[in-house]
């Protein structure tokens, strides 16, 4: 790692087996305080976000090692936040802690201050996902009976954690943005009545739609507004449990037809996005923009990386600008790897994500307890939560891989420009308190020295293989 005296005065760039291998005097350095603060992640668990003392400092020396030039002149996306899927089983076993446990896990994951790691996102889903002990919806009937009107509608199921949580967490950072995505419709709704898959029954959309804007103004009421929805998580996935396949000409038909003018009609403002599922299939989300009067209602489309490329968030913002792109979903599956899911998923999500267009960038489950429970019979056995919560609390690696972001790149910072030298992905952003942000990781198999460039000046530094590191200054 780098190595940095500050008597004299020195940027010093090490290799594995030496300290202080390259010394470059630096004649514009004094006594004061670094430049950059920089916070580090190993590929080995050694070092877990802890912040670098030295830090760095800008000069005018000349060496040979590529460099990171940041352009803030360059200006892309607005970004919306990082964070993670508070599902209902994370948020069981958070409820569950001891009050002052609790409470403490809340600050670290929410709060602001120095201490916390920021979260500025979350993901609910609207009745139950695949991660809730128990299958629902909010409006669950006996066999053979409907409710077109919504009579039996009740938040209920979600009134012992997560609602609770979630009013917590509002206390805490009452600007945190949520996103809620339906696994099903009730399942009397459905042609083949049953949590998994099956599809929406088209005597049922306007029932639907209303379902979903009951949902909004229902969540209102208990505090909690809900900044965007899909209509669907994976809807060409009818595995799960619960699960609902949708076309995306069906999608396209009940956004035009049912959902928006259903939110016109009550006023909401809560946006709209569509598709919610791998990158393979950027047509999905296509068809339905290519449509004027879905469109309308349209902020967005949402997208997986379970398959495909996530350059496919580019090729849809390319056809359709003024529309949004949004990164709402990616696993651990336990036990993991630390240093490959560490790299995968910087390198894809937080940087490639990010260079593509994406608002946000959100990992999926934020509590596991260790045995990757809780979850439907028939849903995900091995999702590896951001922390795990048994006998004592443990952060995994998707805590660190949001937390490179989420800690100094908070809702309404924009990406800025910068390139991308050989075996250092990266991706930068100007805060709305105007630092710069500069994430980066080490891609090769070997010590990778290089430069932070910036205003014509430069600092040295380098990253051991597969480390990653956020930069701020």
């Amino acid at each position: 790692m780098l190595s940095m005296v500050c008597c004299i005065c020195f940027n010093g760039v090490s290799d594995e087996s030496n300290p202080i291998q390259v010394i470059i005097p630096d004649t514009n350095c004094d006594l004061k305080k670094p430049d950059i603060s920089y916070w580090l992640t190993r590929s080995d668990k050694s070092v877990l976000l802890q912040k670098q003392n030295p830090g760095l400092y800008f000069n005018t020396s000349v060496n040979q090692y590529p460099s990171i030039d940041i352009d803030t002149t360059m200006i892309y996306q607005q970004m919306d936040g990082f964070g993670f899927a508070l599902t209902g089983g994370s948020a069981y076993l958070i409820n569950r802690l001891p009050a002052r446990d609790r409470e403490a896990l809340l600050h670290e994951l929410f709060s602001a201050d120095s201490n916390s790691i920021s979260i500025s996102y979350l993901r609910v889903s609207i009745g139950a996902s695949d991660l809730n002990e128990t299958v629902f919806s909010y409006d669950d009937l006996p066999n053979g009976q409907t409710d077109t009107t919504l009579e039996h509608f009740s938040l209920s199921p979600d009134e012992t954690d997560l609602i609770p949580v979630m009013k917590s967490i509002l206390l805490i950072n009452p600007k945190i943005k949520i996103m809620g995505s339906p696994w099903s419709a009730p399942v009397w709704m459905k042609t083949n009545k049953s949590s998994v898959g099956g599809s929406l029954r088209a005597e049922y959309y306007d029932a639907y739609a209303k379902y979903l804007a009951l949902y909004i103004s229902e969540m209102k009421s208990q505090g909690i507004g809900i900044e965007a929805i899909t209509i669907q998580n994976e809807p060409l996935n009818p595995d799960n449990n619960p699960s609902m396949e949708m076309s995306a000409a069906e999608q396209r038909d009940f956004i035009k037809n049912n959902l928006g003018p259903a939110f016109k009609a009550a006023g909401l403002s809560t946006k709209i996005l569509v598709y919610d599922h791998n990158c393979d299939h950027p047509e999905y989300a296509t068809t339905i923009l290519l449509d004027p009067a879905a469109a309308q209602y349209v902020d967005g489309s949402a997208f997986h990386l379970y398959a495909g490329e996530i350059s496919a968030l580019s090729q849809v913002h390319a056809a359709y600008p003024a529309k949004d792109v949004y990164f709402t979903e990616q696993w651990v599956g336990g036990p993991g790897n630390f240093a490959g899911d560490l790299q995968w998923h910087i390198q894809n999500l937080v940087i490639g994500a990010s260079r593509n267009w994406s608002k946000n960038v959100l990992e999926w489950n934020l509590a596991s307890d260790p045995s990757y429970k809780p979850h439907t019979k028939g849903g995900c056995t091995r999702c590896e939560g951001a922390i795990t919560i048994g006998t004592a609390i443990s952060r995994n690696v998707s805590y660190y891989i949001i937390a490179h972001a989420s800690k100094f790149v908070p809702a309404g910072s924009v990406r800025i420009a910068s390139n991308t030298p050989a075996n250092l992905p990266n991706v930068a952003f100007k805060t709305p308190d105007g630092r710069n942000v500069l994430i980066v990781m080490n891609n090769s198999n070997s010590l990778q020295p290089f430069n932070i460039k910036f205003n014509g000046r430069t600092a040295a530094t380098s990253l051991s293989k597969g480390d990653v590191a956020t930069f701020v200054w």
